[in-house]
């Protein structure tokens, strides 16, 4: 394969670029990054010499196809914070629906084999938190923040692309992500470089909402299997049916750090908090035999102890975000 990796210096993109280098040394990787404040280029550094690095916008990338002779795209870029989306969802919109739509005319152009495209659970809305069903590949779409409504805009334009100009596309909603490297805004990492500083984890009011984990390794694994395994056109889950609520979340970073539990403190919920998502991924279970491997609080105390022992890696980002978690309250 030669593979477009988009959002490569990104959490997840970045997680996937290593892998597949070491997995898949015969093929050629180009990694396409924006480098917005959440993309760090140094989450590629042990493969640098191995990949194609290239700074550019997604809006911006059928010429990187033909100059690279690229037959795969694999699509993480997408502005993916939901607090952020909150008080600026205008550029959510256009890297998520607009850039996501030029990515897609690019590779009609083009003529890539496979366009990819990573997706959330979000895009359903929420459950209640004791409904007894999960969301499954056939659930509507019912978003309920500019961030849940920009990826479902950007997950609709890949359909039409399939059922329109016969675009070979596959979708993967996934599972909050969690592991190495990951910007420090989101809860984890948030909750764990404050604890390494002493400093209040801020745990949202609505403390019991919950959400499904999977490990980041995880997902790349998952993404694998339905590039070589899945079904052009076709839709996959990928869940662990393994959910925690925030503050349990908390508890786990403050029980590994031997920190106490007064380092929390509650903060107003952002606007349009969901309470739930769980995902039915029992088909790509059943159709492609992907299974989770690494278990949720192991995964969870490494990926602790990996921050706790790389501040070399996340002190440099610390207010990068443009977002404050304890500042709802000042919102109208």
């Amino acid at each position: 394969m030669r593979l477009l990796v988009t959002g490569a210096a990104g959490f997840i993109g970045s997680h996937f670029v290593r892998h597949w280098v070491h997995e898949h040394p015969e093929d050629g990787v180009v990694a396409l990054d924006a480098l917005t404040y959440a993309g760090t280029e140094s989450n590629l550094t042990d493969v640098r010499e191995r990949i194609t690095f290239v700074h550019a916008d997604i809006a911006d990338a059928e010429q990187v196809l033909r100059d690279h002779g690229i037959n795969t795209i694999v699509n993480f870029a997408a502005e993916s914070h939901n607090s952020l989306a909150v008080l600026d969802p205008g550029r959510f919109f256009r890297t998520n629906v607009l850039g996501t739509q030029a990515l897609l005319e690019a590779a009609r152009r083009v003529g890539v084999e496979r366009f990819h495209h990573i997706s959330t659970c979000e895009v359903y809305g929420d459950l209640a938190l004791d409904a007894e069903q999960a969301f499954t590949e056939e659930s509507p779409y019912r978003p309920r923040t500019p961030y849940n409504a920009s990826k479902a805009g950007g997950d609709h334009a890949v359909r039409s692309y399939y059922e329109t100009f016969g675009l070979p596309v596959t979708i993967t909603n996934c599972a909050n992500n969690y592991g190495s490297h990951q910007f420090p805004e989101k809860v984890l990492p948030l909750f764990t470089t404050h604890a390494l500083d002493r400093r209040p984890l801020p745990v949202y009011a609505s403390k019991d909402n919950r959400r499904e984990w999977i490990h980041v390794l995880d997902h790349v694994r998952a993404i694998e299997a339905v590039l070589y395994r899945g079904r052009i056109g076709e839709t996959y889950h990928v869940g662990t049916g393994v959910e925690a609520s925030v503050e349990e979340i908390a508890n786990l970073v403050l029980d590994e750090l031997d920190l106490p539990a007064s380092l929390k403190q509650e903060v107003p919920d952002r606007p349009g908090h969901d309470r739930r998502y769980l995902l039915d991924s029992a088909k790509i279970r059943r159709e492609l035999g992907w299974e989770p491997v690494v278990e949720f609080e192991t995964g969870v105390r490494d990926t602790v102890r990996w921050y706790a022992d790389n501040r070399d890696w996340w002190e440099p980002l610390l207010g990068r975000s443009p977002v404050t978690e304890v500042a709802w309250a000042h919102k109208s």
